[in-house]
């Protein structure tokens, strides 16, 4: 099917929730995709930091097809082993004790959203429910996540909203301050904002919010749904800081492109979840947890993590070199395979004009254009990337 038959197509039947690009991608390999005509385009997207380990990584691949043939869905009625297994992984390589899987980043978050609440109000009472979270934040589409997001244009149209949240500048201590109170179960935020325009926190600031959380007994949530799975150089980004929160999300690339969700915690908080408190149908499933279990040995035992500090650092310094020589570029910044470019111009346009050269980037903020290359990515592949913005951007005023 061409693709405007394809698109007109969508547009009869699907929901006009998404602002799509004009192509159709039918299969990747790496760090490369193809469209229904042929087309290649080097993916500095990767399915908004999904596809970890680019396209039809074979360890994955295999992952998924020799699960697909003995067990695709049983229901947390029961054990099935790749769940305790990549519950075990996860716990043994970072600060938390359990795990609960659900089926995305978003549903993560509410599930410590709830996790917290439930902390406080079992230890203090149900006046302690409140949580305090950071201007332009993202934490998901649902209306739990929504209201925790900071951004109006999330939210707009969807009050009223869930009640509890209060919102704060982002790397602000006093603000943090200022808002604490006996209602106070939580901080909620991300340690990079990159949905709201690749903003990198501050280790002094995060220091001092973990102590501060600590003096009034608030839980500290880290949401690594974006950042987590050695998107940064590190399997989680807290591990940059020194700091450890008491919960932690994960989403995106823990499937490496299946559908799963993770929400981490300390004994003490997660004893809060008890049977019947919190559940999920097709959480943690065996198909998605044995796709999470080759995502996991890729990046520890592949050595996939260390090319992705690497390369990391390889593309940050790519990108800083061109802020001088480039009138539109602001700033560059971000964290690990994780990168923003804020331009001085709406940035939509410049991601049409990368996709003519056959690259995928896109742009938050409206000026932000964001880069989130599969964790596999080469230095070859970068430089190309290096080549094509300086044509693209140089062309703009």
């Amino acid at each position: 099917m061409p693709t405007e038959e394809l698109r007109q197509d969508a547009e009869q039947y699907l929901m006009n929730t998404y602002a799509r690009l004009p192509i159709s991608i039918v299969r990747g390999h790496g760090s490369h995709v193809y469209d229904l005509e042929g087309r290649e385009y080097l993916d500095f997207v990767s399915g908004i930091a999904v596809n970890a380990l680019g396209y039809t990584h074979p360890d994955l691949v295999a992952a998924i097809q020799k699960q697909a043939r003995q067990l695709l869905h049983a229901s947390n009625l029961y054990y099935t082993e790749p769940q305790v297994k990549l519950a075990q992984a996860l716990v043994q390589r970072s600060f938390a004790r359990k795990a609960f899987f659900c089926n995305s980043g978003a549903e993560a978050n509410e599930a410590a959203i709830k996790l917290a609440r439930r902390y406080a109000h079992l230890k203090y009472g149900p006046d302690r429910y409140e949580i305090i979270t950071m201007l332009q934040s993202f934490h998901g589409r649902t209306m739990a996540t929504l209201s925790a997001t900071g951004q109006e244009t999330i939210q707009t149209g969807y009050e009223p909203l869930v009640p509890g949240f209060t919102y704060v500048p982002f790397n602000d201590l006093s603000a943090v301050e200022q808002k604490m109170t006996s209602k106070t179960a939580a901080v909620m935020l991300e340690l990079v904002q990159s949905e709201g325009g690749v903003h990198v926190i501050q280790p002094s600031y995060l220091k001092d919010l973990r102590e501060l959380c600590r003096q009034f007994d608030a839980l500290l949530i880290v949401d690594e749904v974006q950042t987590g799975m050695g998107r940064t150089g590190t399997l989680f980004a807290y591990e940059h800081f020194g700091v450890q929160p008491d919960i932690m999300t994960l989403g995106k690339g823990l499937g490496g492109g299946m559908p799963i969700g993770a929400c981490l915690a300390t004994d003490e908080v997660a004893i809060m979840f008890t049977p019947g408190t919190h559940a999920s149908t097709f959480g943690g499933n065996p198909l998605a947890c044995a796709a999470a279990l080759a995502v996991f040995r890729a990046l520890v035992e592949g050595r996939v993590l260390e090319q992705s500090q690497r390369m990391g650092d390889y593309l940050a310094k790519g990108l800083q070199d061109l802020v001088g020589s480039l009138p539109i570029v602001k700033e560059v910044r971000g964290l690990g395979l994780l990168q923003g470019m804020e331009l001085t111009i709406d940035g939509n346009p410049l991601v049409t004009d990368c996709l003519a050269w056959g690259l995928l980037v896109n742009c938050v903020m409206q000026r932000v254009l964001r880069f989130l290359p599969p964790l596999i990515i080469t230095q070859r592949e970068i430089d190309r990337l290096l080549e094509i913005l300086p044509q693209v951007l140089s062309k703009r005023r």
